[in-house]
């Protein structure tokens, strides 16, 4: 019985041992998940419509296609969370509201409410990530995809605008609104540093006139440009012999100059800039530009002191643009032709723009798109002329000097400009010239409004001289109106004519179609003097078709108790494209008595390609007058030369001319003769060199580059390949011109520019030059492991961190599918691998050994540091 009973104990025994274990195997199995399917994990390169390519860690399985749920929702800026155990990730898909979560263990992905069964075949956790069938990525969460497996590379197209893609958009939008305000940002800056003195520009140039039976003449110009105590210094001889004729001309001998280098032809003219100082922005000494009222004729020499900048004022403020449309639906703002925001009309369909206005005519287009695609679109003209300031800026301009009239006329003129807000400008001033025999002191007044985007008026009171007013108006059709009425005080001496007033009317419109465009104008003009008055109009249509250019005017000239004299002009261009050639016929056409009264034809030829022929013959019928003209120009690299023959009824006359330039670069040893004009201009000279030390300066023994490509959106580019240097010629002084070097391809993979873009301002009658330097990086690899109580395997998807010695992120990579990691980019110096620390506490994993340290030494082709290994528990 005891024997039974122990049986039965065993027995017993042996039951719950075995259920014991079946429980403990199927708890096991409930912890470790579904089975995963096998597959292949490599990499491939992901294509996403309208954003670019990566290269992913994607698994392969037959023809199925796997992709990281978090690296590809990173890459597409969508907020994600992996969660430790990498069974999980959760976030918003695009909006806030709209949860998801992919879940491993429950073989589910729950999104906006819905549940998305999956097989254990759809989803795969490894190591490092979590992976999703491709095709469940386009039935959860609209993104198409395509996999090759042959090229191993996928696309992904979205049915909705995604982050990553609104981002892009935003970031070109705030690009186009800068180019709008002409203040690009590069990734360094050069700005006006001149010398004490320099030597930079020369123009010359002479020409010869031969007349037969009359006098003969030779001028003679030299220019030169430079900087003098850091201003910008221009000097210009001119020597004239016809002033010497014994049968000069009465209007000649009235300006008073005898000799042929009388100084009243010469020009010089200090100017120092400074456009950060906002007391006095500009200083100007020597011969000098007033915008003076009263009629000067000769030369001023003097000063003048002012506080505009010497830019181009782009930018002007901006303009709150808001209005209706259906709610829901997308409004776009362009510019110019331009996208520089979008918005989202709201629940009641208002929506709201900040407008950026520019100086000139801005054209405003909006486009409006509907849920569904239906497209609509407005625009409107604005205008802001160049008078106007931004609100709260005041401008003036003090002048002052002495008139070579042989008087010593002194005069002086002081003006001041306020921008009252954005509609409103305002001005003042006071002007003097001695020469006036009363009332030599003139005040005046201007005022500037707009009265709305596309209306202004303008007027300006001179005490004792004049007033006048302008009106303009721009329509949407391009349709612009613009009036002008002066109004003179009678026997005011100022001014150097006895007008009492002056009345214009003005009306332009272009019409543009796909197969020819046109421009059309009509302009009357009358002139009030003490009994009599003179009216002209003008009716032009200027356009063009099947590349044949035409112009139709008519002239027609009404005086009091006069008979109205009235005349046409036809004008065509007919280019020759096989000859090189352009033929321009014209004809005039009198009505008063119903004939033709003048033929015109002109042939240019371009030959030999750097000359140009032209010849002409005319014949005017009413004064029986006949030219005929033959003329050469050819272009020569060191100038150009010019050679003109003219035969008349009664004279023949022969020109013979020929004109250069020089440019001289005294800190590069650089001179050239050209045949451009170069005074009054400035540049740039790059001399890319390789930076061994990576300190940014051109050390002794480091060598110059070549591989430069500059891109620019003005200027002549020359390239010397004999010491790699580029230069840009014939830039505008003390502008800031934004230069791309991104182009730029070097013979070594090792050597990267320090940096790809930047902003030069330009110096004037100098070459600026700029050191570019060309770092030669290195490169470090190595590969990561886990070590498992088994095996150790090869592990991917882990971040590699590079510090530098200081402590700060130098670069960081991502191990590939067999544990490997690479990166090229490190500038010589003392660095320490360590795996991302995030990473790690993630995984709750330690590296071994926690850091690396090693060297990136300056070498020419670049340093390489191997055999970099973490092994991860």
């Amino acid at each position: 019985m005891e024997r039974q009973n122990a049986h039965i104990t065993h027995r017993a025994i042996r039951y719950l041992l075995c259920m014991l274990i079946c429980v403990m195997a199927m708890a096991s199995v409930s912890r470790a998940g579904p089975e995963d399917p096998e597959y292949d994990e490599t990499s491939i390169y992901l294509m996403v419509q309208d954003i670019g390519g990566i290269e992913v860690t994607a698994l392969i399985n037959g023809e199925n296609l796997y992709l990281p749920v978090a690296d590809l929702f990173e890459f597409l800026k969508i907020r994600n969370t992996l969660s430790v155990n990498r069974d999980s990730v959760t976030g918003t898909f695009i909006r806030q509201e709209a949860a998801y979560l992919v879940d491993y263990t429950q073989q589910r992905i729950l999104y906006e409410g819905k549940v998305f069964k999956l097989q254990p075949q759809d989803i795969i956790r490894t190591n490092s990530n979590l992976y999703l069938k491709l095709p469940y990525f386009d039935q959860v969460f609209g993104l198409s995809g395509k996999f090759n497996f042959r090229s191993l590379s996928a696309t992904i197209t979205s049915k909705v605008e995604l982050p990553a893609i609104r981002e892009r958009r935003l970031e070109e939008m705030r690009r186009n609104i800068s180019r709008l305000k002409g203040e690009l940002k590069a990734d360094t800056s050069f700005g006006s540093k001149r010398p004490l003195f320099h030597f930079g520009m020369a123009d010359w140039s002479v020409i010869a006139t031969q007349r037969i039976n009359s006098t003969n003449d030779t001028r003679v110009n030299l220019s030169l440009g430079g900087i003098v105590a850091g201003g910008e210094t221009t000097v210009s001889l001119n020597y004239n012999n016809y002033y010497s004729s014994s049968n000069l001309p009465d209007i000649y001998k009235e300006s008073g100059i005898s000799h042929p280098f009388d100084e009243r032809l010469q020009f010089y003219r200090w100017r120092y800039v400074n456009n950060d100082w906002k007391a006095v922005r500009q200083i100007l000494a020597g011969k000098i530009y007033a915008n003076s009222t009263s009629t000067i004729y000769a030369p001023i020499v003097g000063m003048q002191l002012t506080n505009t900048p010497s830019t181009f004022r782009r930018s002007y403020g901006s303009y709150t643009l808001s209005n209706y449309t259906n709610p829901g639906w997308t409004v776009e703002l362009y510019i110019n032709g331009i996208l520089v925001d979008y918005t989202v009309a709201d629940a009641a369909g208002f929506y709201t723009f900040q407008v950026p206005l520019v100086y000139g005519n801005t054209q405003v287009r909006l486009r409006f798109y509907s849920p569904w695609g239906e497209e609509r679109s407005s625009e409107m003209l604005m205008n802001v002329p160049f008078n106007f300031l931004p609100a709260g800026t005041f401008e003036y301009t003090v002048s002052g000097g002495i008139v070579q009239d042989g008087h010593q006329t002194k005069f002086a003129r002081t003006e001041g400009n306020y921008g009252v807000n954005r509609y409103l400008a305002l001005g003042a001033g006071t002007e003097y010239l001695s020469s006036i025999v009363r009332d030599n002191h003139m005040p005046f007044v201007t005022a500037s409004l707009r009265l709305a985007n596309n209306l202004l008026l303008s007027g300006e009171y001179t005490h004792g001289v004049r007033g006048n007013g302008i009106f303009s108006y721009r329509h949407r059709s391009q349709l612009e109106v613009e009036a002008r009425y002066t109004r003179y005080k009678r026997g005011q001496q100022a001014i150097n004519f006895n007008y009492l007033e002056e009345r214009r009317l003005t009306l332009a419109r272009p019409f543009t179609t796909k197969t020819f465009s046109l421009f059309t104008r009509v302009m009357l003009n009358q002139i009030i003097l003490p009994g009599t008055r003179y009216t002209t109009a003008e009716g032009m249509v200027s356009g063009a078709l099947g590349g044949i250019g035409a112009n139709f005017s008519t002239y027609g000239l009404f005086a009091k108790d006069q008979r109205p004299y009235v005349y046409s002009t036809l004008s065509l261009s007919i280019p020759v494209p096989s000859q090189r050639a352009l033929i321009t016929p014209q004809v005039q056409y009198e009505y008063n008595k119903s004939r033709v009264i003048s033929i015109r034809c002109e042939i240019g030829k371009y030959i030999f390609y750097r000359g140009y022929l032209n010849l002409f013959y005319e014949q005017n019928y009413r004064s029986d007058i006949n030219n005929i003209g033959l003329s050469l120009r050819y272009d020569l690299s060191f100038g150009q030369i010019a050679i003109s023959a003219l035969r008349g009824n009664r004279n023949s006359t022969l020109v013979q001319a020929v004109r250069g330039g020089f440019i001289y670069d005294a800190g590069t040893h650089f001179f050239t003769a050209n045949n451009r004009i170069n005074t009054g201009t400035g540049g740039i000279v790059l001399q890319p060199f390789l930076d061994l030390n990576s300190n940014g300066r051109w050390d002794k023994g480091e060598i110059k580059v070549s591989g430069i490509k500059v891109n620019i959106n003005t200027g002549r580019i020359i390239t010397d390949d004999r010491d790699t240097t580029v230069r840009i010629l014939e830039l505008t002084p003390y502008t800031t011109y934004y230069v791309d070097l991104g182009r730029s391809n070097f013979d070594n993979i090792a050597w990267k520019l320090a940096w790809s873009s930047m902003n030069v301002t330009i110096d004037p009658h100098r070459l600026k030059p700029i050191q570019v330097p060309v770092l030669v990086m290195g490169e470090v690899s190595g590969k990561v492991y886990l070590q498992t109580k088994d095996e150790r395997k090869e592990m991917a998807r882990v971040t590699v961190c590079f510090y530098r010695k200081n402590g700060s992120l130098a670069a960081k990579t991502l191990s590939q599918a067999d544990g490997y990691f690479s990166f090229l980019g490190l500038a010589p110096g003392r660095y320490t691998a360590r795996i991302d620390a995030d990473q790690l506490q993630k995984l709750r994993l330690k590296a071994e050994p926690a850091s690396i340290p090693f060297s990136i030494k300056p070498k020419m082709d670049g340093d390489i540091v191997e055999g970099l290994e973490f092994v991860l528990h």
